[in-house]
């Protein structure tokens, strides 16, 4: 509905009247001679003339005039202009399901409005650029079509991609559709046993984690460059050796695929010597030696690790390292200790009037005091 109102300040008894845009006379004074019964008056007095106009169409856009009979005649122009929604966007895609890496087309249409709508690609809470396209239609209304392509990952699987028309006769206007992406698996290797070291005697166990869309169909265990120990036994995803020995050393490597691709992990496997015992070692390495026997306890075992994995040399390594810095630093404190302790510098009392003596004993005779004060003669320590 729109409310069109011609007000006339000081009027004089002129007639006042309302024209559409076609220059005819809808209202004369309280009067209608149009023949449109969509227009009513909703109030008339010498001062005003009000007129509500109902389902308004776009026909009606245009100026409308009020006009007052006076010598000579006054006019005041409004212009009405009529906003068409568009209709419920529509968002196709050229993809139903789609692979990780691949590229995807999307379109979004609204159609027949007036203005011209704008349209926004959403993915998630981040804005994509589309190109528009703008047609005009029937009865001077347009149809906007925007096209979105990009390229998919599988963290978009799950996300939805909305169309958001802007326009100024509607708001929160918008469409969504959910992407589905499919990804090739993520496969990770977890040791069950042991924690820590694997030494020579214990058994293994690993287990393949592997999480695809879709799942998984095939899962296998491989050893790099050579074959999986014959005694090793593997139940769907676990691989599990009994008494280790150091000829079961390599890479063994877990292999998960599905319709999109494969994908692995690999786990390099050094078999340490057996645990060393309570006992004194054979080298005599002992629990509370110092920390050079010690040093080359562990000298002895990394050369024996050689090709381990890394990350439990590192562990090794450092806490060797500071068992080492401590006992040295501990060493260098007590050293500095002793020394201090015999090294010093000593202060007497000489003999006064020694100095103009011929002998010694003279010097001595001479001295003020002589021997016969021999609390006199002090010695200080620094």
């Amino acid at each position: 509905m729109a409310i069109i109102s011609c007000r006339v300040k000081n009027n004089d008894d002129s007639v006042i009247q309302l024209l559409n845009p076609n220059r005819q006379t809808i209202y004369f004074r309280d009067m209608r001679p149009l023949k449109d019964a969509r227009f009513q008056l909703v109030n008339f007095s010498d001062n005003e003339l009000r007129v509500s106009l109902s389902n308004v169409s776009l026909s009606d856009e245009g100026r409308y005039v009020c006009q007052l009979y006076t010598d000579p005649p006054q006019e005041a122009y409004a212009d009405i202009t009529v906003l068409i929604p568009p209709g419920n966007p529509i968002i196709e895609a050229r993809d139903e399901v789609l692979s990780e890496g691949n590229e995807t087309e999307m379109t979004c249409t609204a159609m027949s409005s007036k203005p011209a709508a704008a349209i926004r690609w959403m993915k998630g809470d981040k804005e994509l650029p589309g190109k528009p396209k703008v047609e005009l239609t029937y009865e001077k209304m347009y149809t906007v079509t925007s096209r979105l392509s990009f390229t998919v990952t599988k963290e978009d699987d799950g996300v939805p991609i909305v169309c958001v028309v802007d326009h100024p006769a509607v708001k929160d206007f918008q469409a969504q559709r959910y992407l589905e992406v499919q990804y090739k698996p993520e496969v990770k290797i977890v040791v069950e046993f042991p924690q820590g070291l694997t030494r020579e005697g214990e058994n293994l166990e690993l287990t393949c984690l592997a999480k695809g869309k879709p799942d998984p169909q095939r899962v296998n265990w491989f050893k790099v460059d050579d074959d999986v120990p014959s005694h090793a036994v593997i139940t769907g995803r676990d691989l599990y050796i009994e008494n280790l020995n150091k000829s079961y050393n390599g890479t063994y490597r877990c292999v998960a695929a599905n319709s999109v691709g494969e994908s692995y992990d690999d786990y390099i496997l050094y078999v340490y010597d057996t645990a060393p015992s309570t006992e004194p070692a054979a080298h005599g390495c002992y629990s509370h030696q110092l920390c050079f026997s010690c040093l080359f306890c562990f000298l002895s075992d990394s050369r024996a690790g050689e090709g381990a994995p890394r990350t439990v040399d590192h562990a090794v390594i450092g806490g060797v390292v500071a068992v080492v810095v401590f006992a040295m630093l501990c060493l260098l404190i007590v050293l500095g200790r002793y020394f201090a302790r015999h090294k010093g510098t000593y202060f007497t009392h000489e003999a006064k009037g020694a100095d103009d003596a011929a002998d010694a004993d003279t010097a001595i005779i001479n001295a003020e005091g002589g021997h016969t004060n021999s609390d006199e003669k002090k010695e200080y320590y620094i």
